[in-house]
């Protein structure tokens, strides 16, 4: 950037265009005056859009716009939202509203803000008329004849390993897809023997710049945005599902601040994954559908499945260090200190003979005192559960318990401790591992691929 401003003395947050060419989405949004801030989607071996698709694939590429643009706006949060294109309809607006709000929760609290009543996107004074696409939500786009193919979402873990193989047996087309270039995850979408799409993303460098002059920064709900690239995907490569791998504790709030619930996973939430999945249907394709395959399910329950899937033990991993931008990763898979490893460890003990899961991570976390803040978190022992990925506390505190009713555990250093100090503060009787391990709660999996769902449980 040429230009120096000052992010957080910002008033106004532009998006100012959306346009793709030759397989790249350029995404352009600025600040007050500023230059443009510039991000490109690389969609490889890109087919031409047919024109049956257009309007979908326009639709799909303003919301992505939309979307995207939270990765910007949290670096001033001005008061004020500018849409090049105009105003929104209701439905639109709404989801947009919702997902800043709370898809920025975490950011907000960590940053000692309050975003209530502070992000409102322009509205339509009138809303189209009823019963077509843009109309506030009413009515439905039209089914466009889409191949009956899943796009799953590979992000180096368990999970969405677990949801390709339910989808393998029972026979359904589908893609392993991922965004980015991290190697761990090439290797893990290329163990599924799926055909492979991966798209790139490449952020505007001015976000760079701006967090240099001092923009807020943290955490942003990077599954929403994931999800608006798929929708686009879906459109231009045909595909009739978007289907990711977010559990049923990813609902659940990390913690509640004045009055407001934070959640860390909250785009891989039922709310997120519901509002989304109305929305194509109303403002993209009838027959598009987007949805989590492991809603009904625990952690636990995924964690056992996929104890059975011993090919992909030498190539996932779910420690978030392995992903990030700017910093050092891990010289091997796992760094066995953040709270990814420490809630897999623990998830997949009561699942896994003690030496494989030892042979895994190449130690045993749970006979390691220097670890024993971590797993404390996990159980929400004297503390609200990571802002990360995790389960829940009683499913951990469920894990543990079983951990500690089992010879082969019982003296290890972390699993002692908590049979001596924790477990005589806790109701046994809310500790039972097999309540964990049923399917509960809605889910919006498409009837094509709810036959997977019985393979899971």
């Amino acid at each position: 950037m040429t230009t120096t401003i000052q992010p957080r003395l910002t008033q106004v947050f532009r998006f100012v265009r959306a346009s793709y060419a030759n397989g790249v989405a350029e995404l352009a949004y600025a600040f007050d005056d500023g230059e443009a801030l510039v991000e490109r989607i690389s969609f490889p071996n890109a087919p031409a859009v047919p024109a049956e698709r257009a309007t979908a694939f326009n639709a799909a590429l303003k919301l992505l716009h939309l979307v995207a643009g939270i990765s910007y706006y949290k670096a001033g949060v001005p008061p004020k939202i500018e849409l090049a294109d105009g105003p929104l309809d209701d439905a639109t607006a709404d989801l947009l509203d919702t997902l800043y709000l709370h898809g920025l929760a975490e950011f907000a609290y960590r940053n000692a803000m309050d975003l209530r009543g502070r992000i409102a996107f322009p509205r339509a004074l009138h809303p189209s008329p009823a019963g077509g696409r843009g109309a506030g939500g009413e009515g439905s786009a039209p089914a466009l004849g889409l191949p009956q193919n899943t796009l799953v979402p590979i992000g180096g873990g368990k999970d969405s390993l677990v949801a390709v193989e339910a989808i393998k047996s029972i026979g359904g087309a589908a893609t392993a897809v991922w965004v980015g270039n991290s190697p761990l995850i090439a290797a893990c979408a290329e163990r599924t023997g799926l055909p492979l799409l991966n798209i790139q993303r490449e952020l505007a460098p001015g976000l760079f710049e701006l967090n240099r002059l001092g923009a807020w920064n943290g955490h942003i709900p990077v599954t929403a945005v994931n999800s608006a690239i798929l929708a686009v995907a879906a459109i231009l490569y045909g595909h009739d599902s978007i289907a990711f791998a977010n559990e049923r504790s990813a609902s659940a709030a990390t913690l509640e601040y004045e009055g407001q619930q934070v959640n860390h996973q909250w785009s891989k939430g039922y709310l997120f994954e519901t509002l989304l999945n109305d929305w194509l249907h109303s403002h993209v394709a009838a027959d598009l559908d987007y949805c989590s395959l492991l809603r009904p399910y625990s952690e636990l329950t995924i964690t056992r499945a996929f104890a059975k899937l011993a090919p992909y033990f030498d190539v996932f991993s779910s420690c978030n260090r392995n992903f990030r931008i700017l910093g050092p990763k891990p010289a091997d898979r796992w760094c066995g200190q953040c709270p990814k490893c420490h809630f897999v460890f623990l998830a997949l003990a009561p699942f896994l003979p003690k030496p494989r899961l030892l042979s895994i991570f190449g130690r045993n976390l749970l006979d390691d005192e220097a670890q024993a803040a971590g797993f404390d978190a996990l159980l929400e022992y004297q503390d609200h559960k990571p802002f990360e990925c995790v389960g829940e506390g009683a499913e951990a505190r469920a894990a543990m318990y079983a951990l500690s009713q089992r010879p082969e555990w019982q003296e290890d250093a972390l699993v002692a401790c908590f049979s001596t100090t924790i477990l005589p503060q806790l109701d046994v009787s809310q500790l039972a591992l097999e309540p964990w391990l049923q399917p509960l709660g809605e889910h919006r999996v498409p009837v094509r691929l709810q036959g997977a769902l019985a393979t899971i449980g």
